[in-house]
């Protein structure tokens, strides 16, 4: 059950688990790369949970809620599982800027476990934590574990016809504690089969170094719904055991 309570708390806030140290080149790849983007509308997307941890089936369920106003957004999520309740609640807010999204503050929370933040204080170019000493420079274009699927939202849906089945996206992702660079591959279309009906979607995912202990992130972005996420899976790398979240209901706001 404790696999379970890790594998889904992660994906339910779009997060992968954290790195446990600064790697020496972090600096090198930290991309600050400005690209066109387009915000998709403000909505509440309800989702279904499903996994199978040790031959045990287990169901549950989500809300991510979405809101892009005038040169400021928030996003949030929640998990819940039957007998165990929330699971998790993870928000993310900040203005928007030239590079996109420019998130102000990370809030991580996980059952049986203290709330933790990321801040990035704009003023003083520096990305900090409520656990630990770690600091980054922020160079811009940064997102943090919530911000970055609606980042890669508003860039697919600005780059259509460069965001194709082998191109690749690059980030610099914050977490609870720390940071590391991501890249996101396009994959290829595919139907998926939702709580409202079947979809077509571009499968994206971002994959991890062979013989990684790291949680691999799949998502499916739907372009003829806004390119929201209909589908998030996430795979534990070393033991196989997948967890997913597929969309149920969609409320414009």
């Amino acid at each position: 059950m404790n696999t379970l309570i890790k594998a889904t708390a992660a994906a339910l806030a779009l997060t992968l688990a954290a790195v446990p140290a600064v790697r020496a080149q972090d600096a090198a790849e930290h991309p600050a790369v400005k690209r066109p983007f387009d915000l998709p509308p403000s909505a509440d997307l309800a989702y279904a949970i499903s996994a199978t941890q040790r031959g045990l089936a287990l169901k549950g369920d989500a809300v991510i809620t979405w809101r892009a106003d005038p040169g400021k957004y928030a996003a949030s999520a929640e998990s819940r599982v039957a007998i165990m309740g929330k699971l998790t609640e993870n928000r993310s807010s900040g203005t928007i800027d030239s590079y996109g999204l420019a998130p102000a503050e990370f809030y991580d929370k996980r059952i049986r476990k203290e709330p933790v933040t990321a801040t990035f204080d704009r003023d003083a170019k520096t990305i900090s934590f409520s656990d630990g000493d770690k600091t980054y420079p922020i160079k811009g274009g940064e997102q943090d574990r919530v911000s970055i699927s609606w980042q890669l939202v508003a860039v697919a849906r600005a780059a259509k016809d460069k965001f194709k089945a082998g191109s690749e996206w690059k980030f610099f992702v914050v977490g609870p504690r720390d940071a590391d660079p991501w890249t996101f591959r396009v994959v290829g279309n595919e139907k998926i089969q939702t709580g409202m009906g079947e979809i077509e979607a571009v499968h994206v995912s971002r994959g991890t170094p062979p013989g990684s202990r790291e949680q691999t992130l799949d998502m499916w972005l739907a372009p003829g719904n806004e390119w929201y996420p209909v589908k998030l899976r996430f795979t534990e790398g070393d033991r196989g055991e997948v967890v997913e979240q597929v969309l149920q209901k969609i409320t414009k706001k």
